[in-house]
């Protein structure tokens, strides 16, 4: 996929790696990027720096993801690209994880990815082409040891967007999961940065990372690629 005037819309996209790659879409010719996000000061903020549109926006609340991608159809057109990113590190194993943690993961890495393309799939099968870009973990390929909630719903999340790529593949959706291990955000490095990662990288070094993913159509985006060694192992 060529990003070169589409419409892009990214969840969690006042983030550092949301905005990251808002930003490199529109390096690559986006006609349009809509970034969403809980905060809706921060959303205007980040997308008055930015250049392009913001919409405040709960992904966990499925309503609120229908509203932001029919706004998105009416003030710019039929969706290129979804990126669905927004995400939140939750800590804690069987013993000491809350069902309350369970179920914020659970809806903030899985549902609001099902929302998303509940609300997004219809147009673009109804033309013949689009594209999913689902934000998991190498933590759901492999295994974050202190954050169980975390890294089951982001395997969970994995899972999801193979279903839909052998869904709707052959409806002309492309769908790609960004797996990345440490990557230099507020969320990550307070907890990552304690040598069980193969070095924090920068957000805008994984934005370039997905724009040739995204050009090349692989379904596996891993930024650290020792993670696909590590999955063979």
């Amino acid at each position: 996929m060529e990003l070169k005037d589409k419409v892009a819309v990214i969840t969690g996209g006042t983030g550092g790696i949301g905005q990251a790659m808002a930003r490199a879409f529109l390096t690559e010719g986006a006609r349009t990027v809509v970034i969403s996000d809980l905060n809706a000061d921060r959303v205007s903020e980040v997308a008055g720096e930015i250049g392009c549109h913001g919409i405040a926006c709960d992904v966990t609340n499925e309503a609120q993801v229908e509203a932001l991608v029919e706004a998105t159809l009416d003030a710019h057109g039929p969706v290129d690209l979804f990126s669905s990113n927004a995400g939140s590190v939750s800590r804690g194993v069987l013993t000491d994880a809350t069902n309350e943690q369970w179920q914020q993961q659970w809806e903030l890495h899985v549902m609001s990815h099902v929302y998303a393309a509940r609300a997004v799939l219809p147009s673009m099968i109804a033309r013949g082409e689009g594209y999913l870009l689902n934000t998991a973990s190498a933590a759901g390929l492999l295994a974050a040891i202190p954050s169980a909630p975390y890294s089951v719903s982001k395997a969970a999340a994995i899972k999801l967007a193979e279903m839909l790529s052998i869904t709707h593949g052959d409806e002309g959706i492309g769908v790609s999961v960004l797996c990345p291990q440490g990557v230099n955000t507020a969320m990550a490095p307070s907890g990552l940065a304690d040598g069980g990662t193969d070095g924090i990288m920068e957000a805008s070094e994984l934005a370039a990372v997905v724009v040739q993913a995204l050009r090349d159509e692989r379904f596996h985006v891993l930024p650290h690629p020792e993670v696909g060694d590590y999955i063979k192992r």
